[in-house]
């Protein structure tokens, strides 16, 4: 935790996500049951849980831009720099379906990050990788990243729409929106989706990614089908985070190689010429020495940082004081609504700072970042 002094900007940041899906703060949530059988109190089957808001109990101490960024900028191993490395196109596509199963991360059930508010800005950088997210709209909650290289010839874009909702025994969260790789050096998009996110009460609890993701690439005329399985119904292991799927020519359908593991163990990939396998993803590799983000430039950090918009909440969390976190979350929900409310007396619009946004019926939430390059951020990634 940081301050620049006593009235102004708080920094809190937290580790991580590992392996395991664990938090490394020491804090405890009240009994999960209580807190299960309350939410049921306030929803039932059918419920858009767009806007449905969490009490602080069901938090742990991260914004949802956190989250997406730590997908990003969180890696043992750098996969994302390693797209671009192969010179064969397929070496460089099969690179490229790798790191896109490394940006999962082990969810926590009975616990979620902070519903961004609008503007809130999440900005790090790791060696030369500078990532920085922006909350582009809070109803509905949609979030922008635009993370460049531009050592390594890289630049991603992505626009996320989460959309939950409540079916009995479970809640299922839609990831809407596409993400977009590109390796510039090579004149080469990938795009691909998210798989959803599967939280079931019944019959026994659990949280994981469920969903079909597709990744494609027009210039090299290759895509990849992916099927992410999670717990069967009744909790046995199963298919429990499972990945199976191909890789295939777009054009002639012809399957290249069958893909088959989990993505919390080993992704291998078969090849269907030579009935060979090789190890394309191993998540101890990506999961290994994962370091918390440190201020290196507090005087650079903005006011909408995710670090700073929850540090009050954050810090309430970690010391289980959730008489205070119950405040400090109150206290940031209502200066949004003070601020919208100065923005309609003033009939004025809020306009993104980093993105430019569309939407369509049928295309749904599109964003363009506005600058080339993501500048250097104030919050660093250490190396070692």
């Amino acid at each position: 935790m940081l301050r620049k002094s006593e009235d102004e900007i708080k920094i809190v940041l937290t580790r991580p996500l590992s392996l395991n899906g664990e938090l490394d703060v020491d804090y405890k949530a009240p009994n999960l049951i209580h807190r299960i059988l309350s939410l049921f109190k306030n929803v039932h089957p059918g419920s858009d849980l767009t806007h449905f808001k969490l009490p602080p109990q069901f938090n742990f101490p991260k914004s949802h831009l956190q989250c997406y960024g730590e997908t990003v900028y969180c890696s043992g191993s750098d996969m994302l720099t390693r797209c671009n490395e192969a010179d064969n196109s397929l070496d460089r596509f099969m690179s490229v379906v790798a790191w896109n199963i490394s940006t999962l991360r082990p969810p926590i059930f009975g616990v979620a990050p902070y519903n961004p508010i609008l503007g809130e800005t999440h900005h790090v950088s790791r060696a030369t990788l500078n990532v920085l997210l922006e909350q582009i709209s809070h109803h509905p909650p949609v979030s922008a990243l635009h993370a460049t290289d531009e050592e390594h010839n890289v630049e991603l874009i992505w626009c996320h729409q989460c959309v939950p909702n409540f079916n009995g025994a479970r809640v299922e969260t839609e990831v809407r929106g596409k993400r977009q790789l590109k390796l510039l050096s090579r004149g080469e998009t990938y795009e691909m989706n998210s798989p959803n996110l599967l939280i079931k009460f019944l019959p026994l609890p659990g949280v994981d990614w469920a969903g079909n993701v597709t990744i494609s690439c027009k210039e090299n005329g290759l895509e990849a089908e992916l099927r992410f399985g999670p717990k069967s119904f009744f909790g046995l292991r199963g298919s429990h985070r499972s990945v199976k799927g191909k890789v295939y020519e777009t054009a002639t359908k012809r399957t290249l190689f069958q893909l088959s593991g989990h993505w919390d163990r080993t992704v291998t990939a078969k090849d269907n010429n030579s009935g060979k396998s090789r190890v394309i993803y191993n998540a101890e590799e990506v999961f290994s020495g994962l370091k918390t983000p440190v201020v290196n430039d507090l005087k650079g950090v903005r006011s909408t940082e995710s670090a700073a918009v929850w540090s009050e909440l954050s810090e309430a969390i970690m010391s289980q004081n959730w008489e205070k976190a119950k405040e400090a979350k109150n206290a940031v929900e209502e200066k949004q609504r003070e601020v919208l409310r100065e923005r309609e007396l003033k009939g004025t619009t809020w306009v993104p700072q980093h993105f430019s946004v569309t939407y369509t019926k049928d295309g749904g939430w599109e964003c363009s970042p506005i600058q080339q390059w993501v500048p250097p951020a104030p919050i660093v990634l250490p190396l070692s």
